[in-house]
């Protein structure tokens, strides 16, 4: 990485400068004075100085003109470009907040944007980190990232695992690969349960991180009751459940490898009478257990993303909303519904006015009771929203 002063120069636009000075890490290519530094003189994943129209340096990061996104900031009001030095620092500076809040070592370390490392996740499974790099400018500092890593934490094993969709966009191919000793499969241990889960095959980087503060607020409401987990991926929700005294867990998942660790895990902490599982599509699943009257006193909807555009905004909340139509209609009178949802273009405002018109519909009364947030391993950043996205509703119904 050369000296700040050597790195070419992205300038912008008057009317911009302001949102840069909030701290916001994005620039948009109509933010930039293309004028006077053309983006087409740029190659993806070049670094490069951010400077206001009047010259001042507002930070360094790094380009892409290939996308809407053009450049994303690291250093800001800062000279010093992305080396050794910065992302040891940056690491260590995440991994105090985790420490200081977490008691082993299983949570998200690196959270992109929040943690002023724009275009990287990096999840910890105690002695193997996997990462997803999402953005150009990411993959070429690669090996200073892996290098930071193993100075700061000396990890047993590294997966890298590139295969997310968001790569695309930055014109970045997909691949997998292993540094060191990564298992296919690791044990997450959390508040006292043990999940096995696949890190090459599963969801995402292999768990769910973001959901934990949320699946202990099902304590107080699961005590002998009937409870369903939609969605269950590995049976995060339903062996929370059985942990805090549930009387019974059905756990419905399409994926039959995750209905087998559902199993696998419900039989690793004790659980294997307490939980049944369904595999199938949620939504006929849901319409055979209503048909066959099964009536359930908890229920727990935590679906993938429905909306992941803003253009699947209408067709996505009707899936948010029949499916939560559905649970209503299982649910037992004086009932409780966790409704999540983690699509950043559906509010929570928008998600409890769906809750509310379906109660509505079923002819019930709807109380809410906790709102339920991502952890604190997911910060969010200030000046920018799309970093809170996770939003998780308790709720009673009765007629």
């Amino acid at each position: 990485m050369p000296e700040s002063q050597s790195l070419p120069a992205l300038q912008l636009k008057k009317r911009e400068e302001r949102r840069l000075h909030a701290g916001h890490l994005w620039v948009y290519s109509n933010e930039v004075d293309t004028k006077v530094t053309p983006l087409k003189g740029f190659e993806a994943g070049q670094a490069i100085r951010v400077l206001a129209s009047n010259g001042e340096l507002l930070g360094t990061g790094y380009v892409n003109p290939q996308s809407l996104i053009c450049a994303r900031l690291l250093n800001t009001f800062n000279s010093k470009p992305a080396d050794a030095e910065f992302f040891e620092s940056g690491i260590r500076h995440a991994l105090a907040l985790r420490e200081r809040t977490y008691v082993g070592p299983y949570y998200r370390l690196i959270y992109a944007d929040s943690d002023f490392l724009p275009g990287l996740v990096v999840d910890r499974y105690g002695e193997v980190l996997v990462i997803q790099i999402t953005t150009a400018g990411m993959e070429a500092l690669r090996e200073i990232i892996i290098a930071a890593l193993q100075a700061v934490l000396a990890p047993a094993g590294i997966l890298l695992r590139n295969d997310s969709s968001m790569r695309s966009l930055e014109g970045l191919e997909s691949y997998v690969e292993k540094i060191g000793e990564v298992p296919d499969e690791v044990v997450v241990r959390e508040d006292g349960l043990e999940f096995q889960v696949s890190l090459t095959a599963g969801q995402k980087t292999g768990w769910f991180y973001d959901q934990r503060d949320n699946r202990r607020r099902l304590a107080r409401y699961v005590k002998n009751a009937r409870v369903l987990d939609v969605f269950s991926y590995v049976g995060g929700w339903g062996l929370h459940a059985a942990q805090y005294g549930a009387a019974a867990v059905t756990c419905v998942d399409t994926s039959a490898d995750a209905v087998q660790h559902i199993q696998d895990n419900a039989s690793r902490n004790g659980f294997a009478d307490k939980v049944s599982t369904l595999q199938g599509d949620a939504f006929e699943c849901l319409r055979e257990l209503r048909d066959s009257q099964q009536i359930f006193d908890v229920i727990i909807l935590d679906p993938p993303a429905f909306i992941k555009r803003r253009k699947d905004e209408e067709a996505g909340l009707q899936a948010y909303r029949r499916i939560n139509e559905l649970a209503m209609q299982l649910l037992a009178d004086e009932g409780v519904l966790v409704s999540a949802s983690c699509s950043f273009h559906l509010d929570e405002a928008a998600l409890q006015r769906m809750l509310t018109r379906s109660a509505h519909s079923a002819k019930k009364h709807l109380q809410l009771l906790e709102r339920g947030k991502q952890g604190v391993d997911h910060p969010v950043h200030p000046a920018m929203p799309e970093t809170e996205y996770l939003k998780a509703l308790f709720c009673r119904l009765y007629r």
